[in-house]
């Protein structure tokens, strides 16, 4: 399937010398963890009183590129430098479906008039990331296929904060443009599900 998180491997080789950066000043996987949450918290935060300061709005694209290369260093550090914990792993699944409840809330602000399916989109990406850590429980394997994971929904919310700076509005579109989103979430949840249960024979 279609996914921004197909292009992962390149972007954790530009990401190698931050990760030795980080390294040599002792800085830990799960430590990065918990800076993501943070900056999820301070980007949702930001978005949610964008419309008393229009440049708020690029914390959304801004922000959520940083996380998505903390969310690549923290695996990488883990992996690398023998950081691999239970307890981390609880704190990156847990803190990835927190982080993005702090960074999708403020759409129920600014999308009133899809405020349901706005409901049933954060509902969905939660399910989805629920089903993909369903694989590792029950064939051993994260499922990370898309369409519309974790890395396409953070495409798509940096694209609507660049719109919404340029005061670009979607709300005459936003039925249209949840409805495909949550279809798309539906696929992958499946998509998710199927290759789960096949893994498990």
């Amino acid at each position: 399937m279609i996914s921004i998180y197909n292009i992962k491997p390149q972007f954790q080789k530009l990401l190698t010398p931050i990760l030795t950066f980080l390294h040599n000043r002792n800085i830990t996987a799960n430590q990065i963890t918990i800076s993501a949450c943070i900056l999820s918290l301070i980007i949702g935060v930001l978005f949610w009183f964008a419309d008393t300061n229009p440049l708020f709005f690029l914390a959304l694209p801004i922000g959520l590129l940083i996380r998505m290369a903390l969310n690549a260093l923290d695996g990488m550090m883990a992996r690398k430098y023998n950081q691999i914990s239970t307890k981390g792993e609880m704190l990156n699944e847990v803190g990835d479906i927190v982080s993005d409840l702090f960074v999708f809330f403020p759409l129920l602000k600014y999308q009133p008039e899809s405020i349901y399916l706005v409901v049933l989109f954060i509902a969905f990406s939660i399910i989805n990331e629920f089903a993909g850590i369903m694989g590792k429980v029950i064939s051993g394997e994260r499922r990370y296929e898309g369409p519309m994971g974790k890395s396409d929904r953070a495409f798509l919310l940096g694209l609507y904060g660049i719109l919404s700076f340029l005061s670009v509005s979607i709300s005459a579109y936003s039925v249209w443009v949840f409805a495909v989103i949550i279809l798309l979430l539906l696929i992958s949840t499946s998509v998710r599900i199927s290759k789960t249960l096949k893994g498990s024979k």
